[in-house]
This record gives C-alpha cells, sequence and structure tokens, in this order.
C-alpha cells in the first residue's frame, strides 16, 4: 500500500477504547498513533492493546489541539456523524493522513472540525464504539489503497489475478535539468 496513515483520539476519557484503537491502528498498518487533550490510564491502555503498539509505532500525546503537530502534506482527516461530512464508501482516502476520532458521547469540537482538511462519516443510522469507527475507516483505506485482486462477480466464483506489475525501460527527458 502506498503513503502512510496515522490515528488518533480527541477528548477521549476511556483508557481501553484507546488500547483498542493503538491494538487496530498496529495491526493496519499505522505509522502513528496521537493523543489531543485526553484523560488516559497507561495501566488500562495496556491491558486493551495486547499486541504492544506503543513499543512498535511511535505514540504522541498533545495536550491541547494547538499542539497537533503532523509531517508536512498531511491530510487531517475528521471522522464524525455531521450531516454535510461526505459518505466513507464515497471518499478518497489521501496517500498521507490522519485521522482524528471524537470523544464517547460527544463529537470532535468545532475548533478541530474547522481545522480537518475533510470530514467522512460511516453510513450507519447511529454512532458506533469508537473502536469500530476507527477499524472501519482503517479497512475501508486498505480496500480502497491496497492492491488486491478484484472481487469476483458472482457468489463463490473464482476471482480473476491481478497481472503482475512489468517495468518498463527508463524513460528518459528530452530537455535534461541543467
Amino acid at each position: 500500500m502506498r503513503g502512510y496513515f496515522g490515528l488518533g483520539v480527541e477528548g477521549i476519557s476511556k483508557s481501553m477504547n484507546v488500547g483498542n484503537l493503538q491494538r487496530s491502528a498496529h495491526a493496519f498498518g499505522a505509522s502513528f498513533f496521537f493523543t489531543v487533550d485526553s484523560v488516559l490510564k497507561d495501566r488500562e491502555i495496556r491491558q486493551a492493546d495486547t499486541s504492544g503498539a506503543t513499543e512498535q509505532m511511535p505514540i504522541y500525546v498533545y495536550k491541547t489541539l494547538a499542539e497537533l503537530q503532523l509531517p508536512k502534506a498531511c491530510k487531517l482527516i475528521g471522522i464524525e456523524l455531521t450531516d454535510d461530512a461526505v459518505a466513507l464508501p464515497s471518499f478518497r482516502h489521501p496517500t498521507a493522513a490522519a485521522y482524528i476520532l471524537g470523544p464517547e458521547r460527544a463529537s470532535l469540537s468545532p475548533p478541530t472540525l474547522a481545522r480537518c482538511d475533510a470530514v467522512i462519516k460511516i453510513p450507519m443510522k447511529f454512532c458506533v464504539n469508537v473502536g469500530i469507527a476507527g477499524a472501519i475507516v482503517m479497512y475501508d483505506r486498505l480496500l480502497s489503497m491496497g492492491r488486491f485482486d478484484p472481487r469476483p462477480v458472482g457468489f463463490n466464483s473464482e476471482s480473476e489475478a491481478r497481472k503482475p506489475h512489468v517495468h518498463g525501460r527508463p524513460r528518459l527527458r528530452k530537455n535534461p535539468l541543467p
């Protein structure tokens, strides 16, 4: 899969949810994880994160949104159930992205939503657990940006294998740079 992504949360208070998200982010190949304005207990995070994600990827802790720093050209994508958010199945994931989820029983703060380059929603009747929402978005990113064989046309039929990429000869510029 090309590019990279990170996953983060804002204002979250349930450490077990953060541990679950860190474990899922590690499993899906996230490059980093971050928290903003969250009150957490490390012991409870470790209980839920049985993969040891904190030893496998950077974890950034920001006290305020103003402190949040992302890599150059990394797009901040809010995950929130709002009327004007883009439905996840219609969203094209950026190559470099940091996804942020809001707290339990609340939403991303207005300043965070204003800072987001895009806001996406999972099309469902009501909000699901923050850990489930994060996993759904990461799975969608994997499906849309990964290189998988196309799905078969019918149920239980064979999938057509992807043709391997063939590198051609180098292309030389007509007017090389000085």
